[in-house]
């Protein structure tokens, strides 16, 4: 285990690293094609169980080596592993590679629960490697306007969020539906990005309260039950006494493919990132001053590898640990009491 980065180390590193992707599904490839793209970093290895999918890389990166098993690509010569696999091996899988003294990159959610989650950021922390997390709407023009209008007090004190994800078609594989497996329904799925994004844009204050109601193909269902929510509506309480709503959904009838949406009301304006037509890609953040509207930005806006441009590029600056992950705990915290595993999770947290 290697636990310091020297400055040997901090020389190698100001050259491209060399990266491993541990799953090469959609996810995977656009995020390897993007970093490829810019030439932050190399692909170096691959690992995927899918010959199909492993035939994908190859034909765009001919010069990549295939590894045969995780075990395989730990002992290859890279400086970090980008993690796209089913939720319930993150933990481990991100563990394992920080251990052997690899920055990491994990799709989110970085784990199942609070607890993963704590493992992970202490072991990165303990053996000083980089972690992020793919957090990838932060990265979006439109969320970087409107965080820039909340946080310079263009809108004046925030006293109400509203927060959307409705996704009409919901997941295509099975693990998803599987609560040990995946940790939870739509709420793990896609309210980990509203939670994420409320914090972030409100500088991570601290919650006082959380709470969640959650259905499944719409009937309420209890914690614990064995089922996950395709349909889910939460109350989230801030010390400050803000108050952010979110609503999330699998396969809802919105009458186009999605709705995606981030609103902040303020003593003076408000300001949203919402989606256009539907669209999973196409956002505008716009400001709004009483009946009308000011476009901040709008499409085209290519953001969907920048979070993992951000990491390799900081990977090739410095692979020690970024304490800006540790707020990753705060909202898998917020997830766990909307699914209700334990009053004591933010508390933990802290």
């Amino acid at each position: 285990m290697r636990n310091h980065v020297n400055d040997q180390q901090r020389e190698r590193y100001k050259r491209r690293p060399k990266l491993g992707f541990l799953g090469a599904g959609w996810i995977g490839q656009h995020r390897m094609d993007c970093i490829a793209a810019s030439g932050v970093a190399d692909i170096s290895w691959i690992c995927d169980a899918s010959p199909a999918c492993v035939a994908k890389v190859v034909e765009k990166h001919p010069n990549v080596k295939i590894a045969g098993t995780f075990d395989e690509l730990l002992e290859a010569d890279l400086d970090g592993i980008a993690i796209a696999t089913p939720s319930a091996l993150h933990a481990e899988q991100s563990i394992r590679a920080l251990e052997k003294g690899f920055a990491v990159f994990c799709q989110k959610p970085l784990g199942r629960c609070v607890r993963e989650v704590l493992s992970i950021i202490r072991t990165a922390q303990c053996v000083n490697r980089l972690l992020a997390v793919d957090l990838s709407y932060r990265f979006t023009k439109g969320m970087q306007q409107v965080r820039e209008a909340v946080g310079s007090g263009a809108i004046g004190e925030v006293y109400a969020c509203d927060l959307v994800f409705h996704n009409a078609y919901g997941p295509d594989k099975a693990w998803f539906y599987d609560p040990k497996l995946s940790g939870g329904g739509c709420v793990m799925d896609l309210g980990v990005h509203l939670v994420d994004l409320a914090l972030w844009t409100l500088g991570f204050p601290s919650v006082h309260r959380t709470t969640g109601k959650l259905f499944a193909s719409g009937k309420p269902i209890e914690p614990h039950s064995g089922q996950v929510e395709d349909y889910a509506i939460a109350t989230i309480e801030l010390s400050s006494g803000v108050v952010l709503r979110l609503a999330c959904s699998w396969r809802l009838p919105v009458g186009c493919d999605a709705i995606i949406s981030a609103n902040f009301y303020g003593s003076k304006a408000g300001v949203a990132f919402q989606n256009v037509n539907g669209s999973f890609y196409d956002f505008v953040a716009e400001r709004f001053d009483g009946t009308s509207r000011t476009t901040l930005s709008s499409p085209p806006d290519e953001w969907g590898g920048r979070a993992a441009l951000s990491w390799a590029a900081r990977l090739q600056q410095d692979p020690g640990f970024d304490p800006e992950v540790g707020h990753a705990i705060q909202v898998a915290a917020v997830l766990d009491a909307i699914y209700g595993r334990g009053s004591s999770a933010i508390a933990e947290a802290a």
